[in-house]
């Protein structure tokens, strides 16, 4: 093992050196937790600050975004940090990394703490030494602000747990998809060692809400959409899913989770620390693309299964870049799979926001994303028995699988035709996207103009809208199309369709 320790080294190098260590973990978000700042304490999670990451009302706040320390006995073949990397490595103290957040935030750089950590010695070692520091920011230097800390791989479960109780969002990042997968690429991590410490999250959040009555711990947005609408019973979900997540192993490591149980609050917390709740924000996870030969459907069926079985609140997706050069790892003459990343995103959305199940959005049959068009217009596509759907009948449900209608569109629809017959310029004000959605729909039985229900038809108008040329026979109709924004009345958008999801 090739490492360069140098000791003595002074604050801000340290800062150097290990912020620019922890720019390859995606899972940097704000989102699920709305905490007022206190007489005694200093910070809170709603003020707003510099701009480097986007909560899930779509405010931009900042985070301090760092690794306790670089050093790492795992040699994962795509991890800068590796411990066969001849790099210089170094740690933070936990008073160390209090100082910076503290003085960070008072200078009004950021609004809260991502700290992620490379394994140091042992996974227990290291997590007890993110408590540590958790626990001095919160308890010593009264930091209220949002923190989201990583949970180590192999840690034992009453440390993860302890470590919940300080922080607002906690994350295992699953990296790869498949057992073979790790495998290769990371030896020393196995799938039992990644999804224990999830189960134990999980566990926490909800015995946690229902043993001291928080209000935090909210649900994904999974659970309300794909979850209430899944015709199967929850036996035939959960074999699925163990078999997604499992494969060969799924007895032995399904039979480990379920006996990973057992929460309990521990007596050394103080009240403050109880009142804040159990990882308020939920859990998310990270997924490295393109590292790995599987298909965009396996990774989306995963997901699904991650989702379901674990409520994550997110899964974030990692374009691969190959930072090390080893034989193991693909070689990619375009560059990092940033068009693949972003078609991820935009199924995540559809399965979280609208609805779809992972067999929706992509087959055995036709495993990847088509690079030309978002998923939810290749899923109508590929249905267009289903089309058009009338606009003055059609239910929530039918409304969010057309393309161009997102989920706050649709329940504006909903309840603006009980007072009147909608028509296109109505959608328009309600926030649908028509450039996308004219082609699905029709306003008391009328269509927006003359057009064929084809998949080729379609399809080449639709390249043309997204390309700013719009079809010849539309010129000088009176509807006009802009880039909608934050301020129209559409809301927040779906950053994948562009469909107006959240005021």
């Amino acid at each position: 093992m090739a490492v360069v320790y140098q000791e003595n080294m002074g604050l801000m190098e340290k800062l150097r050196i290990l912020s620019d260590s922890a720019k390859y973990d995606v899972a940097c978000t704000s989102s699920g937790v709305d905490r007022k700042g206190a007489a005694l304490n200093m910070g809170n999670t709603a003020a707003c600050g510099i701009c480097h990451s986007f909560s899930a009302d779509g405010r931009c706040i900042s985070l301090l975004k760092i690794l306790l320390t670089n050093e790492c006995i795992y040699d994962c073949k795509y991890c800068i940090n590796r411990s066969s990397n001849d790099i210089i490595r170094t740690s933070f103290t936990p008073e160390e990394v209090c100082t910076l957040t503290s003085e960070f935030y008072r200078r009004n750089y950021i609004e809260g703490l991502f700290l992620s950590s490379g394994v140091q010695h042992s996974p227990d070692r290291t997590m007890e030494q993110i408590i540590k520091t958790l626990r001095l920011l919160r308890e010593t230097y009264h930091f209220n602000g949002y923190i989201h800390c990583k949970a180590i791989p192999g840690a034992d479960g009453n440390l993860v747990e302890m470590a919940g109780w300080y922080a607002d969002r906690m994350s295992v990042n699953l990296e790869l998809v498949t057992a073979e997968g790790l495998k290769r690429l990371a030896p020393h991590k196995n799938r039992k060692n990644i999804l224990l410490p999830m189960r134990k999250i999980q566990d926490g959040i909800e015995e946690g809400r229902q043993m001291l009555g928080f209000c935090g711990g909210s649900k994904g947005a999974y659970w309300h959409t794909q979850r209430r609408l899944s015709g199967k019973t929850e036996k035939e979900k959960l074999e699925e899913d163990t078999v997604r997540l499992f494969g060969k192993e799924r007895e032995k490591t399904s039979d480990a989770l379920d006996a990973a149980g057992g929460f309990k609050v521990p007596s050394v917390l103080s009240d403050s620390v109880k009142q804040r709740g159990f990882v308020p924000a939920g859990q998310s996870t990270q997924i490295i693309i393109g590292a790995t030969p599987e298909t965009d459907f396996e990774v989306m069926s995963v997901v699904e299964a991650l989702y379901r079985r674990f409520d994550l609140k997110r899964v974030f997706y990692s374009a691969f870049v190959r930072v090390n050069d080893d034989a193991n790892l693909p070689v990619l003459p375009g560059g990092p799979p940033l068009l693949r990343e972003h078609r991820m995103y935009q199924a995540d959305w559809l399965l979280r926001y609208y609805g779809f199940s992972a067999e929706e959005i992509l087959t055995k049959e036709r495993p990847n994303f088509n690079v030309l068009l978002d998923p939810k217009c290749n899923w109508a596509l590929g249905h267009l028995e289903m089309f058009p759907v009338e606009i003055g009948r059609a239910d929530y449900f039918q409304l969010l699988r057309v393309p161009g209608i997102g989920p706050k569109s649709a329940r504006r629809i909903v309840e603006a035709r009980k007072n009147a017959v909608l028509g296109f310029d109505d959608l328009k004000k309600l926030g649908v996207v028509l450039k996308r959605a004219l082609y699905f729909i029709t306003c008391s039985g009328q269509m927006l103009y003359p057009t064929k229900l084809e998949e080729d038809y379609i399809v080449r108008h639709l390249l043309d809208a997204s390309s700013g040329k719009f079809p010849a026979h539309l010129c000088g109709e009176k509807f006009t199309y802009r880039q909608m924004s934050l301020f129209d009345v559409g809301g927040i958008l779906d950053p994948g369709t562009g469909e107006g999801l959240c005021c």
